[in-house]
């Protein structure tokens, strides 16, 4: 049997204090030095998983010694970004290697975009239930 993990969606307010529930994922993030708690937005929209500056620096990422840029688009196409190996660890799942794009951007949130986690995750999103379900991928 596959383990499956349904979450809820998350409150969230804007600078005009206007509501709305999105899916954000609570999870691990891990580097070769640190290890931190995070949630991660679930963009199915997005090509590939967004790290933002402020994440990278907390887990000890030197933008210096990372060698390989990556072109964004959309609203993030302004920003430089750099690619990036981590892993991640959601709730009682195996640990992932997860690809993102670090990017100099600030105050956005870390995307979970179809490179590399919807290569890696089966995502069910219950939107009249405020509510998703992850599956490790099937073999």
């Amino acid at each position: 049997m596959t383990l499956r993990k349904r979450f809820g969606f998350t409150e969230k307010s804007n600078s005009l204090g206007e509501i709305s529930f999105v899916p954000y994922l609570p999870f691990y993030l891990s580097s070769q030095d640190n290890s931190i708690s995070t949630s991660g937005l679930l963009d199915t929209g997005a090509s590939v998983n967004v790290l933002p500056q402020e994440i990278g620096l907390q887990l000890g990422l030197n933008w210096d010694d990372c060698k390989t840029s990556i072109t964004l688009a959309g609203n993030l196409a302004k920003f430089p970004a750099k690619g990036i190996i981590l892993s991640a660890k959601v709730d009682q799942f195996v640990p992932v290697t997860l690809v993102f794009a670090w990017t100099q951007a600030k105050n956005i949130p870390l995307l979970l975009g179809r490179i590399n986690f919807f290569q890696e995750f089966d995502v069910c999103i219950y939107g009249s239930q405020l509510a998703f379900e992850i599956a490790l991928k099937s073999m």
